[in-house]
């Protein structure tokens, strides 16, 4: 959940909480979208279905709203 916090941060979707800015860093948001693809791949067969689909809809939120970002 932090890793996911996290890029939507860097998508400029929530603000810094000490400062109330918001700051947009696409590469960072690809290298996190990266790590939980990798750790969703790495985990798979150890996660509860509710786990499994939690971190799958994540990924899925967290692309798309990468590729609207890119093409802005």
């Amino acid at each position: 959940m932090s890793l996911a916090s996290s890029a939507f941060y860097h998508l400029g979707d929530m603000p810094d909480p000490t400062t109330g800015q918001t700051e947009q860093n696409l590469p960072a948001v690809q290298q996190t979208i990266e790590i939980l693809v990798m750790l969703h791949q790495k985990t798979k067969s150890n996660l509860t279905a509710e786990e499994d689909k939690l971190l799958g809809q994540l990924i899925y939120e967290l692309q798309m709203k990468f590729v609207a970002k890119n093409k802005q």
